[in-house]
């Protein structure tokens, strides 16, 4: 096989993919593993893939955020699915966070529907969260939202956001990423929410990740954490068993809804 046509169906791979694996690579298109290296060098020079440990992965950066209505209507079965796993991990009379989101977006609707959850405390930066919290009408879930400036996917986010939670402790964090990475880490397009982002985290005891196979291997413009600050992240099944295998090696515990 000559080289344009093995780096062909490397690209191919990842734009069905999102990334490739040295190893992998190796054994389908039969070649040494320096070949395969050569290759995706050559690929990285041409700007079509970026090189990470071990393999490589589209190259964008994203830096554009969608409005929270565009993001609602993609992979939604999989969001529903992993916010009803994310569910099971809340207990009654505990305090958790949830972050700005689509998918703890349905997560605040499946806490809304589940009077067993209740008696429940609720720190959100989301303001559909809180409003979809809000409906629910029962003094034993309380909301508790914070100050901060509207991004477009309607997070509050900024000094007073981060103020508000800097002298709060919740038992989880519950949160959405726009991207991940195992070599980069948890991304977003929006450095300040990307702050605020944090500033959930470490008012966690247990910070929990709930994000669909397709965030896997999209970079945001901003790290907010690394997978040494995930304690549980929440995927859907079309993650590829062997992006589980590495999660699993990544985080206490891989939920697979």
């Amino acid at each position: 096989m000559l080289a344009t046509q093995r780096q062909e169906r490397i690209l191919a791979q990842i734009r069905d993919t999102g990334a490739v694996r040295i190893g992998d690579l190796t054994r389908d298109l039969g070649v040494s593993d320096m070949t395969v290296r050569r290759d995706l060098l050559e690929l990285a020079e041409q700007g079509l893939v970026r090189k990470v440990h071990g393999g490589a992965v589209a190259p964008h950066t994203t830096v554009h955020e969608p409005g929270f209505a565009a993001k609602s209507s993609r992979e939604a079965g999989e969001k529903r699915v992993i916010a009803e796993a994310a569910a099971r991990l809340i207990a009654p009379s505990s305090s958790i966070a949830l972050s700005a989101g689509t998918t703890t977006h349905l997560l605040a609707a499946e806490i809304a529907a589940s009077p067993a959850l209740r008696p429940l405390t609720v720190v959100t930066n989301s303001l559909p969260v809180a409003e979809c919290l809000h409906r629910a009408n029962d003094p034993r879930l309380e909301t508790i939202l914070t100050g901060g400036s509207r991004t477009p996917s309607d997070a509050l986010v900024g000094p007073l956001a981060e103020a508000s939670l800097a002298g709060l402790r919740v038992d989880q964090t519950f949160l959405g990423a726009h991207g991940l990475d195992p070599d980069v880490g948890l991304t977003t397009p929006n450095v300040d929410e990307a702050a605020t982002n944090r500033a959930l985290i470490d008012a966690a005891g247990r910070t929990v990740v709930l994000a669909d196979h397709t965030k896997w291997h999209t970079t945001g413009l901003r790290v907010f954490a690394t997978f040494t600050d995930v304690d549980v992240l929440v995927t859907d099944a079309a993650l590829p068993r062997a992006e589980q295998d590495r999660v699993r090696d990544l985080v206490e515990q891989l939920v697979i809804a």
